[in-house]
């Protein structure tokens, strides 16, 4: 603790990634899998009470002291923003309304944008499809830090750093690495929250925008929801890149902690990961995984043998898009 980080490069692997092998030999075993596929039918529904919470929430905050503003953002709001953009993330696999009404999950996932502030939706699906297809393909998966961040942030303080500042390098690292044409859809996700921010100011002035960005921005930080950034594919143990967490917190975040088995399955929604596992046990019970998200953060943090340098990646032959 204190020192530098060891590592001075990423883990450059020549194998392919593991999820699809797996996968192939699971549904051989288990072909009762597939009927675990298709979308979560209370997605939608749960996604339009947190929108109503923060609505709610919206108009109490509007005559809080600021202090209070930015406590409640921290405590409440920016845990139901982080959540909805777990739910954005199920809906970028088509989890509301199933994969033939691929437009009905675009525009829903535009109306759970609403109480984060900030247009994220269509952008993220655009990279995040990537992600399972390409994981670790240098130039490809977003999810990688650059060579900058491995650099610059190898030291305990530096690394703190880098998780209060994650919302900034997950919002510029794929311009950088790779950059893509803006689409139609994430022009109008654009115009659609700048227009729901402005109605929000126009009604109950600037504390409620403030509430719902800043809660957006501090809780995918430094806060134990966002634990599951560092847990998911952070090389903990070498050889392995991705990692399942089993925690509470998976009731908050749609199950995103059985990544293993999302990574699997990625068209299996989170309601139904955890019954993977109970088919095929043996897949997945002497694999690492994490039990806290809170404990994951203090060790990247703390320990002088992990940081951003500490993922795996491939080279990759891919053109891009």
């Amino acid at each position: 603790m204190g020192g530098r980080v060891s590592r001075s490069d990423f883990e450059w692997v020549y194998t392919d990634e593991p999820h699809a092998t797996r996968r192939t030999q699971m549904l051989a075993k288990y072909p009762q899998i597939k009927q675990l596929m298709g979308p979560n039918p209370h997605l939608k529904w749960i996604m339009m009470m947190m929108v109503a919470a923060q609505l709610i929430a919206f108009y109490l905050v509007k005559d809080l002291q600021w202090k209070w503003v930015i406590f409640w953002s921290y405590v409440f709001g920016g845990c139901i923003n982080h959540s909805m953009t777990l739910a954005i993330h199920e809906i970028s696999h088509n989890a509301a309304f199933g994969g033939s009404r691929i437009l009905w999950n675009r525009w829903y996932g535009m109306f759970g944008n609403l109480p984060i502030g900030l247009p994220y939706s269509i952008s993220f699906k655009k990279y995040h499809l990537d992600h399972h297809r390409y994981l670790g393909d240098d130039g490809i998966d977003v999810d990688i830090p650059t060579e900058f961040e491995g650099w610059l942030f190898c030291t305990t303080i530096r690394k703190l750093v880098w998780i209060l500042l994650q919302p900034l390098f997950y919002a510029i690292r794929p311009l950088y690495i790779n950059p893509k044409a803006i689409t139609d859809m994430e022009l109008i996700n654009g115009a659609i929250q700048l227009t729901f921010n402005l109605a929000i100011y126009y009604l109950w002035g600037p504390k409620p925008v403030v509430y719902m960005i800043a809660g957006s921005l501090l809780c995918m930080g430094l806060h134990p929801i966002s634990g599951h950034f560092i847990a998911e594919h952070y090389m903990f143990l070498k050889g392995h890149e991705t990692y399942s967490y089993y925690g509470p917190l998976n009731l908050l975040t749609f199950n995103v902690g059985y990544h293993m088995e999302h990574h699997d399955f990625p068209s299996i929604s989170g309601c139904n990961l955890q019954k993977v596992r109970q088919i095929a046990p043996e897949y997945y019970n002497n694999l690492p995984h994490h039990n806290s998200w809170v404990k994951v953060l203090w060790d990247f943090i703390t320990d002088d043998s992990i940081g951003p340098y500490s993922r795996v990646k491939r080279l990759s032959n891919i053109k891009k898009d």
